[in-house]
């Protein structure tokens, strides 16, 4: 697939720091790949390290990705519900939902294969079957997979209509002195930084968070949050957004992290969605993981306000 950017200035800006950023991917694969050929400065063919001027010309040639079919791992799941359209799983901190470059075993969805086997939905591809919706690697808590293609675009509408009940807890940085409040900014992605979202009205989609403080301890507070829409990194991007973001996070948050934490404290605790064949709202709540409650207790032991 080709693709052609037009580099608008200052002069000076390396190509492959301009084709990293424009391309959405590492500065090492926008190296890569113009040193294979892929890329062109004004129909030509030159080094990385080339300084554009404005007005310059970049095609970039991304080549097709090699399929890859997920497959199936005997790995144990936590799971909350199941019948035969869906399941709802409570994900671990540290697993990734879904097969992507770097991370293409030990996911959700190489479990999930070897639990349902051929019975579940096509419509995410071979490398997300059944998959609805995710959260990060870092987060725990509740997810939706869809066992056939019916439920899927049943539960799909549903989040697309935002009529899905999904609420998580946090742990932020700061006093939030306010009972609850809400965040309503567009996200996109970062101007520069490309693999991360920021609040923005340039190619964003609107986004809309709603909290409410549960326990206040000085230096960090406990926050319930409920989804209206479901951006990439929601809950992280916007609670950044207003000076207090989560605790652990090592993309959004201070420099010096919570190295214990091991990421973000966040975790999807509530889900609720009309059943896909039966009409029926179902609900489901899952504890708050030790890592969690652990952190609260030394919150505790430091001093609330």
């Amino acid at each position: 697939m080709k693709s052609e950017f037009v580099f608008e200035g200052p002069a000076g800006e390396r190509l492959d720091v301009f084709t990293a950023a424009r391309g959405g991917i590492s500065r090492s694969r926008a190296a890569a790949l113009i040193e294979g050929g892929n890329v062109k400065l004004n129909g030509k063919t030159v080094g990385k390290s080339v300084k554009l001027h404005e007005g310059d010309r970049v095609t970039v040639d991304f080549p097709e990705a090699k399929p890859y079919l997920a497959q199936a791992q005997d790995i144990p799941l936590d799971i909350y519900y199941e019948d035969n359209d869906l399941l709802v799983v409570n994900k671990p901190k540290g697993m990734v939902v879904h097969p992507a470059a770097g991370n293409f075993e030990n996911t959700l969805v190489n479990a999930v294969l070897f639990h349902c086997g051929d019975s579940l939905s096509g419509i995410g591809g071979v490398m997300r079957p059944g998959i609805l919706h995710r959260i990060d690697k870092n987060t725990s808590g509740l997810l939706l997979v869809a066992k056939n293609d019916n439920a899927h675009n049943r539960l799909a509408l549903q989040i697309k209509e935002h009529s899905l009940t999904r609420e998580y807890e946090a742990v932020v940085y700061g006093n939030i002195k306010e009972d609850s409040g809400t965040v309503d900014a567009p996200i996109g992605r970062h101007p520069v930084k490309r693999k991360q979202m920021a609040v923005t009205e340039k190619n964003s989609k609107n986004a809309v968070t709603h909290y409410t403080v549960l326990e206040r301890f000085g230096n960090f507070t406990h926050i319930r949050c409920r989804l209206e829409t479901g951006r990439t990194h929601q809950i992280r991007v916007h609670m950044a957004y207003i000076g207090h973001p989560l605790a652990g996070d090592d993309v959004y948050g201070p420099k010096k992290v919570i190295k214990s934490l091991g990421g973000q404290c966040l975790h999807a605790k509530k889900i609720g969605f009309i059943h896909p064949a039966t009409g029926e709202y179902l609900e489901f709540e899952s504890e708050l993981p030790d890592y969690f409650k652990n952190f609260l207790e030394v919150c505790r032991k430091n001093g609330k306000v």
